[in-house]
């Protein structure tokens, strides 16, 4: 009896908050897709046998069988070891050492393999969204925190310890706000989601007025980046400022980019920047010239990311692909 033809690879993006899987074919496009929240409060077993389930559950959405996969890539938060399988440290998830790999290859029966989740992002929008082209590509990533993954002659690039990427703990500010890391000033706590909302929240507080109360009420109870757009959209002014000043610390750390590695392609992702890319976007593009070094950023392109939330899935399908031969 022959072997059935693997045609498929499967995407999966693991996030403090939700799990979301994906199906490709081997050109990357994306045939369905699964969700699920992680509750990470249930522990390390609970959400591995969830991250299983949701990527059952996408190869069922797509009338397939896992017979047909040929191998799963995983994004996880934080540090991790691609090498051995192991997720290092993962913060969000509160995961020292976890064996993420051998954990999902025992209940999933498939070929798995892991790296950072901005690594991941960087590689689907890389592979996918700029076709391989680029040599040389940062991808940076503005959610809840920020990330970023880099590219060096078409291959992701690790580091020494495997921890290249953590942009947002770059300092851009000596006397700034205090970071989750425990230093001031970092990028992340300038123009992260949490950054913006922290310092909206602290306004509000104190009697900044706002139109966010109206829409959410007094707590802002459950706000995202689409209420700050929305806001910015119907005059307001303070959210407006709030937003404007995240982006230009966004573009000075792109010029720090291009200063140190000069990319080929600067490439901006992740949910705030999907939500507020109209209100954001030229800022970025305006500091990351004024602070880059003259002539530094010759020819050098700064993108906005089309793939969205959709990035992970797309990296964790390139990944998949690349480590395991078609059968």
């Amino acid at each position: 009896m022959t072997e059935k033809k693997k045609e498929h690879v499967i995407g999966v993006d693991l996030g403090g908050t939700k799990i979301l899987a994906g199906v490709f074919d081997l050109e990357f496009n994306l045939l369905g897709k699964s969700k699920k929240s992680t509750k990470s409060r249930r522990g390390v077993e609970a959400v591995i046998e969830r991250i299983a389930r949701c990527v059952l559950d996408a190869i069922d959405e797509c009338d397939l069988a896992p017979d047909g996969i040929l191998g799963v890539g995983i994004g996880a938060p934080g540090a991790t070891d691609p090498e051995s399988g192991k997720v290092i440290f993962a913060p969000n998830l509160q995961w020292r050492d976890v064996p993420l790999k051998a954990a999902l290859e025992k209940q999933l029966k498939l070929p798995v393999f892991i790296e950072n989740d901005c690594n991941i992002q960087a590689l689907g929008v890389h592979e996918k969204e700029l076709k391989g082209r680029p040599k040389h590509l940062v991808g940076i990533f503005l959610g809840t925190g920020i990330g970023a993954g880099v590219v060096v002659d078409g291959a992701l690039y690790s580091g020494f310890n495997r921890t290249a990427g953590e942009i947002g703990h770059m300092v851009l500010d000596v006397n700034g706000p205090k970071c989750g890391c425990g230093n001031r000033g970092c990028f992340e706590a300038l123009a992260s989601r949490t950054a913006m909302f922290n310092r909206i929240l602290a306004a509000v507080k104190d009697g900044q007025k706002t139109l966010l109360t109206d829409m959410l009420g007094a707590g802002l109870k459950d706000m995202r980046s689409g209420d700050l757009r929305k806001a910015i959209k119907k005059g307001d002014k303070f959210v407006q400022q709030v937003v404007e000043e995240a982006a230009a610390f966004t573009g000075i750390a792109v010029a720090n980019v291009i200063n140190l590695l000069n990319p080929e392609v600067v490439v901006l992702g992740g949910g705030v920047m999907q939500a507020l890319e109209d209100q954001m976007f030229d800022i970025v593009v305006r500091n990351a010239r004024k602070y880059a070094m003259s002539g530094v950023d010759t020819g050098i392109q700064i993108l906005a990311s089309t793939l969205g939330d959709d990035a992970g899935i797309t990296g964790g399908a390139v990944l998949a692909r690349r480590n395991t031969p078609v059968k």
